[in-house]
């Protein structure tokens, strides 16, 4: 079921062991739109008679360039890809459903779950998954109302939802929560209560899980629109850096050594952010006898292809616009992984 590739042992032993790996993947596809204007939604942009003549041509480039990327996340350790993807900037699942068809990723089928929330712009989060990986068993978006919350200006109180599956993972019950929380709009200090609501509404549910079984496999993953050590990831969910220090039922965010020692997922103003986040919960970081996968490493997928290569921005993400016109890009964000292991019997 899934793919067998040999790692060292995980507790230091000199011998190497064979280990069956599986991969969960976030990537914010920056603006996926179709073509079509949605007479709902502020979407007027994304259309070719918008600023950015997002013509059909620019739409298979930009399915294209992004099935380039996904034909190669976590392949080096397992060669199917992912068996989660959340994404963020979506507009639709029709988008999802041309992106899947893509030559570069047509076998794998993939699959995804998606609902329309009140993001004025249109854009949703949302998962997709290999079904010969996952299967889904309930779904649903957790809205997210920031009326009356200090620092929102919106009158309808909408963002994109918080994304809820529950499905087998590796043979497990799961809960996977897909997020995009409020943007830094405004400054970093005076919309930091809008992402810390975000956050509670995601860790209220988890605590329900958690308070019905400590050990719970739990991902919570997204585009934070905050770093690993901001409150809303650091004091809101409690999601710490080192695995010794995760309590029973708590939660591990593997990219705190990553934003701490300088790597980031996206470039602003000469200085990198770590905005896209895999976190998971302490039932994942060590085997039992009944359930033997665990956490192994987690990757920000910075890969030299998907790099500016020169001017102002290089070395950042090759982003798919600059200003309104088009550069063939990828996304402004770098994907993230975290791979888990059981060993090959």
């Amino acid at each position: 079921m899934f793919s067998v590739a040999c790692l060292l042992s995980s507790v230091g032993f000199a011998q190497k062991k064979s280990y069956q790996v599986t991969a969960v993947a976030f990537y914010n596809f920056e603006n996926l739109f179709d073509t079509v204007d949605n007479p709902y939604k502020f979407d007027e942009e994304f259309t070719p008679n918008g600023p950015y003549q997002y013509t059909s041509t620019i739409y298979n480039q930009k399915l294209h360039n992004i099935a380039t990327v996904l034909k190669q996340l976590g392949t080096e350790l397992t060669p199917d890809g992912p068996a989660l993807i959340g994404t963020a900037e979506i507009e639709n699942a029709t988008v999802l459903n041309d992106l899947a068809r893509q030559p570069e990723i047509a076998n794998r089928q993939y699959q995804n779950v998606i609902f329309d929330g009140p993001d004025a712009r249109g854009i949703n989060v949302a998962l997709m998954y290999n079904p010969r990986y996952f299967k889904v068993l309930q779904a649903q978006g957790l809205k997210v109302d920031l009326r009356g919350v200090p620092g929102s200006d919106s009158k309808s109180g909408g963002t994109r939802d918080v994304l809820w599956v529950t499905g087998i993972l590796a043979g497990d019950t799961t809960q996977v929560f897909v997020n995009h929380w409020p943007s830094r709009r405004g400054g970093e200090a005076a919309s930091a209560p809008l992402r810390a609501h975000a956050a509670g509404i995601a860790k209220r549910v988890i605590d329900s899980v958690m308070a019905e079984h400590s050990g719970s496999r739990v991902i919570l993953m997204g585009d934070l629109n905050d770093d690993p050590t901001s409150p809303s990831v650091a004091k809101v969910l409690g999601a710490v850096g080192k695995q010794d220090k995760v309590p029973d039922g708590g939660l591990y965010n593997p990219f705190v050594s990553f934003y701490n020692n300088g790597i980031g997922t996206l470039g602003y103003n000469d200085s990198w952010n770590l905005f896209d986040q895999i976190i998971v919960s302490s039932g994942w970081l060590k085997a039992d006898a009944t359930r033997n996968w665990k956490y192994y490493k987690a990757e920000v997928f910075n890969r030299e292809f998907l790099k500016t290569a020169f001017g102002q921005y290089k070395g950042y993400p090759h982003r798919s616009f600059s200003g309104t016109s088009w550069i063939n890009g990828y996304s402004d964000h770098f994907p993230t992984l975290v791979y888990f292991v059981r060993e090959a019997k």
